[in-house]
C-alpha cells in the first residue's frame, strides 16, 4: 500500500461534512481496570470534505495470531525494563511519516475523555492520568484522522503500519522510549475489545487509536487499535 507523504496530506474533492467519530463508552482509568472503553467513537473525527474516502484498515495478517491452547494472543516477546514515569513530548512514526507533538488529555465531569483540540488535528492526545510511555502499564495515546477544513489528521495513515515497525516517543526526562508494533487491528465500535485494549499490563506497552470505516449518513463505525511494546530506550538529542 502506497503510504502519503507529508507534502500530500490533504484529501481533494467537495461534499458534507463527517460525523464525529464520537467515544462510544466512558473511560475508566486502569485503577479500576478498565471495565468501561476509552471514549473513542466520535471524538477523533470532526468531517472531512471528500465524502467518499475512509482511511485505510489493516490487513488480516497485521493481527494478533490466534492464541495456542492454553497461551494467550500475543506472541511479543518480554519487553525491556520500564523507564521511570516522564510527560511524552513528542511521537513519532517513521514508517507513516507521523512526527508531532502530545497534548495531555483528561476526563471530564461525565468519565469522557476529551479529545484533542479540533482547532489542530495534528496533535496526539495522551491520557495523563494514565500510565506514561514507556512506562511499566498500558499508555493511552490517541489521535484525529482529519480535519473540518479537509487535512488528513496526525493518525489518517495508522492502519497501514505493519508488525515490528518501530514508534518513538520523545519524554520530557530527554530519552526516547522506542516502542515496536506487535499487531493492528480493527473493531466495530459496537465489539470494542474494552479488557483487551486497555487491560493491566506488567511490561511497558504503548496503544495508538483512531477511526476508520465511515459510512454515509453514519460517520465511523470502526477503530483502528495499534498494540506496541518497548523495546529499547536512548538518549534524546
Amino acid at each position: 500500500m502506497n503510504r502519503i507523504r507529508p507534502q500530500s496530506r490533504r484529501r481533494t474533492g467537495t461534499g458534507p461534512g463527517r460525523r464525529t467519530c464520537a467515544p462510544p463508552h466512558r473511560f475508566v482509568p486502569p485503577a479500576t481496570i478498565l471495565a468501561l472503553a476509552l471514549v473513542i467513537g466520535s471524538v477523533l473525527i470532526f468531517g472531512a470534505l471528500n465524502d467518499t474516502q475512509s482511511p485505510p484498515e489493516p490487513s488480516a495478517e497485521q493481527a494478533f495470531a490466534p492464541p495456542e491452547a492454553g497461551g494467550t494472543a500475543s506472541a511479543a516477546p518480554p519487553g525491556v525494563p520500564p523507564l521511570p514515569r516522564a510527560q511524552p513530548v513528542r511521537i513519532r512514526i517513521p514508517a507513516i511519516h507521523v512526527n508531532a507533538p502530545f497534548t495531555k488529555l483528561h476526563l471530564d465531569k461525565a468519565g469522557v475523555l476529551r479529545p484533542p483540540p479540533a482547532a489542530d488535528a495534528h496533535l496526539a492526545g495522551w491520557y495523563s492520568e494514565g500510565t506514561a510511555p514507556g512506562s511499566r502499564g498500558t499508555a493511552v495515546t490517541v489521535g484525529h484522522v482529519d480535519t473540518p477544513a479537509g487535512d488528513l489528521g496526525v493518525f489518517y495513515e495508522l492502519g497501514t503500519l505493519t508488525k515490528g515497525e518501530t514508534i518513538e516517543v520523545g519524554r520530557a526526562d530527554h530519552r526516547t522510549a522506542v516502542f515496536t508494533v506487535d499487531a493492528v487491528e480493527a473493531y466495530d465500535k459496537d465489539r470494542f475489545p474494552r479488557k483487551k485494549v486497555y487491560g493491566r499490563s506488567e511490561r511497558p506497552e504503548l496503544r495508538l487509536i483512531t477511526c476508520a470505516g465511515y459510512v454515509r449518513g453514519a460517520g465511523y463505525q470502526r477503530n483502528i487499535v495499534v498494540y506496541a511494546t518497548l523495546t529499547g530506550s536512548k538518549k534524546s538529542d
